[in-house]
């Protein structure tokens, strides 16, 4: 199966509108939907995972929109930004960065993009 196929499975849950995947040190692996986060952007979301506090106090951007922080750990970066949010969350090797658009559930779409990252550290990635 192919990166691609990977970040499609979250694109047609209907919860998201873009989808990619990031080798740890910002490499693409997988885009569906043109999600574009500039490197500045990721070096941002990666730091978060280490040091949660920079991103929940100043929130982070994604396709230069400012997302508010509202979960950062070192597995979890959501942010949300009127309607619509931005989930990240970090593998082993990888972080899966997804959009979703107004009236879809925060809930239902952490669900979708948790799971895709626990099947990922469950195949060593």
């Amino acid at each position: 199966m192919s990166w691609n196929a990977y970040t499609d499975n979250i694109v047609n849950s209907g919860c998201f509108d873009k989808a990619a995947i990031y080798s740890t040190d910002g490499a693409v692996w997988a885009n569906t939907g043109s999600l574009n986060v500039s490197p500045q952007e990721f070096q941002l979301i990666a730091g978060g995972f280490t040091n949660a506090s920079s991103v929940q106090m100043s929130g982070f951007h994604v396709e230069n929109v400012k997302q508010f922080c509202i979960k950062a750990d070192d597995r979890s970066i959501y942010g949300k930004h009127e309607q619509e949010g931005v989930m990240c969350v970090k593998t082993k090797l990888a972080i899966i960065i997804a959009h979703y658009p107004a009236g879809v559930s925060a809930g239902n779409a952490a669900n979708v993009i948790e799971k895709m990252a626990d099947y990922l550290i469950s195949v060593g990635y």
